[in-house]
């Protein structure tokens, strides 16, 4: 008998011992349950502006904490190697909710604020984050998250008071887009706008030549991004050749600043990235 993991819109429906999408969750005797759960890949003290987050903390430093796995399926990903994976396919190390948090008060001399999830899609491993996010608020260390955004609401809206803030990607501003990625706009759209005035909240997308670097695509996404708030910081960063698009060329500098001009029309603080 199949069980549906319903985390995200996939709603993935898994035979006992069967993997989702995300290569994350797993039916174990007919419960949807979080096999990477603890497995860490990545772990870095980081600048907080690498997340990127420009204007929470500025100067501080995040442990910043990867799995493996996700939902989506980006053709450019830059972190294929882990965010593809699965337990088999990549090295990881077991580290309990109560590790990390000691692991991360350790580094507060270093000017460590908290722990950022990141490299991978950090939803995929809903529980772990949650118990990690948990207990680093009982420490009075932050809780930050790097996200694709495609996660069901119910379980958003128990991670949101536990998360101080969070860079989302806004991947495209067409369905068509988020088709072609393996996501859902609307999805991501909820996400963002539930997430607007109960966490710091900054938004990334990575302009793709041919993909989603239309003038009208981004007037429209900063439209409604303004229609939230105008002051949502709006990070425009660089393609480089990666994953299955090894052949596209980078996009041109020009792109990225022609798009940024139209941005700042809406929002009054638009970075860019990978210049």
């Amino acid at each position: 008998m199949k069980t549906v993991c319903d985390l995200c819109p996939r709603q993935c429906s898994l035979s006992e011992g069967q993997l989702g999408f995300c290569r994350a969750r797993i039916n174990r005797g007919g419960t949807i349950v979080c096999e990477n759960y603890g497995r860490v890949t990545s772990i870095a003290l980081d600048p907080i502006e690498k997340k990127p987050l420009r204007m929470f903390h500025p100067g501080a430093n995040i442990l910043s904490v990867g799995s493996y796995g996700c939902n989506m399926d980006c053709g450019y990903c830059q972190n294929c190697e882990i965010a593809r994976a699965d337990s088999e396919s990549v090295r990881w190390d077991t580290v309990s909710p109560e590790e990390l948090v000691s692991l991360a008060d350790a580094y507060r001399p270093q000017g460590n604020i908290g722990i950022a999830f990141t490299y991978n899609e950090p939803l995929v491993g809903f529980e772990f984050v949650r118990d990690c996010a948990t207990l680093a608020k009982q420490r009075a260390l932050t809780t930050v998250l790097v996200s694709n955004g495609m996660v069901e609401p119910r379980y958003w809206d128990t991670l949101i008071p536990l998360i101080d803030a969070a860079n989302i990607d806004l991947k495209a501003f067409t369905q068509d887009g988020y088709r072609a990625l393996g996501g859902d706009l609307e999805t991501v759209k909820n996400t963002i706008a539930s997430a607007q005035g109960r966490m710091h909240l900054e938004l990334t997308t990575l302009i793709v030549p041919e993909f989603n670097d239309r003038e009208d695509e981004m007037r429209r996404a900063c439209e409604w991004i303004a229609s939230l708030s105008p002051e949502i910081p709006l990070h425009l960063s660089r393609f480089f050749p990666r994953h299955r698009m090894q052949s596209l060329d980078a996009t041109p500098v020009e792109t990225i600043q022609k798009l940024a001009r139209i941005a700042r029309d809406y929002l009054k603080y638009v970075f860019l990235g990978n210049l």
